[in-house]
């Protein structure tokens, strides 16, 4: 909690974090630490967030299990290696914290990991929730991240008043989602550059919804996502990312105020653009093997069901 505490105290207006259930059902959080900040709002208004999760919880605590194989009591015994040392809180933690009037402005992105039972994880999430008092509805100031379509459908049952960022590095399964009102993004920043990702991001906007990306390290995507006016960046270096925000404020509006990169700053853009590139080649040839493997096994359904209805005819 002292993580979240930290980042509130300094002026985040967001935190992110990951969910994971114990053992007997209690819902924790599996963050390290996180922070986010807004810029002013008549200049551009982003999220940044730094985040290090892991079910594990051998970095953190030293322990070689996951949250999975131990209860509560257990988990709440534990204290981080790192000094000061810190519990691994649960969500109710959290949102109690929260639930305090003065800190009603900040809101939530909660990713839902597809390591538990879907409906359990989201049943016990939402039971939680309903527990934890608050001055400003929880259905305002809390985005459920869904990482597939089973569990957006989940989310859409459990928390039908609730946004929902769909989470993933494929436009074109992200796609379906455009112009969905309960629907928002958060993807992964490589597969956004080039003209596929510039017309995604035209259609979200266009469409009223938000895009979030992740995870935003280098100057230059920093740089790039504020151009773009994508509404949250989730980042493991907050400092770097305030010092490019404080350029954008000083330029008001116009172009972001870059250093001279000289001929080796241009070769590390190439770079980074040769590596979004290949991300992007890489979910393309995922996207292409997932739906040769779909219609594959909808052909041999097909030829099953065909041979059995022949079979029934000719008895």
């Amino acid at each position: 909690m002292g993580a979240f505490r930290g980042a509130v105290e300094i002026g985040a207006h967001a935190i992110e974090t990951d969910l994971h259930l114990s053992k007997d059902g209690v819902v924790m959080l599996s963050h390290v630490r996180n922070s986010a900040f807004r810029l002013p709002e008549n200049v551009l208004a982003l999220t940044i967030v730094i985040r290090l999760q892991d079910a594990s919880l051998k970095r953190c605590f030293g322990v070689d299990k996951t949250v999975a194989e131990c209860d509560w009591s257990y988990l709440s015994s534990l204290k981080t290696l790192r000094e000061p040392q810190q519990g691994m809180p649960r969500l109710l933690d959290l949102l109690m914290y929260l639930g305090q009037p003065a800190q009603e402005h900040i809101w939530l992105l909660l990713d839902i990991k597809a390591d538990d039972d879907a409906d359990d994880l989201l049943i016990r999430t939402a039971k939680t929730i309903a527990l934890s008092p608050t001055t400003r509805a929880w259905s305002d100031r809390i985005v459920l991240g869904a990482w597939n379509a089973n569990y957006v459908d989940r989310c859409r049952q459990y928390f039908p008043n609730f946004k929902i960022a769909f989470i993933g590095f494929n436009l074109v399964f992200a796609r379906q989602y455009l112009g969905q009102p309960d629907m928002d993004f958060n993807l992964l920043q490589k597969m956004l550059p080039g003209p596929y990702g510039n017309h995604f991001m035209k259609a979200v906007k266009k469409a009223g919804q938000k895009l979030y990306v992740w995870t935003v390290n280098e100057e230059y995507w920093m740089e790039w996502s504020i151009r773009k006016q994508v509404d949250g960046v989730i980042t493991d270096d907050p400092k770097l990312f305030l010092e490019v925000c404080d350029r954008w404020v000083a330029a008001r509006g116009g172009s972001v105020v870059r250093r001279g990169c000289g001929s080796k700053g241009r070769g590390a853009v190439t770079r980074l653009y040769a590596w979004a590139f290949a991300w992007q080649l890489v979910s393309f040839l995922f996207t292409a093997i997932a739906w040769r493997r779909f219609t594959t096994i909808n052909k041999r359904k097909q030829g099953l069901i065909e041979v059995e209805q022949a079979t029934a005819v000719s008895t």
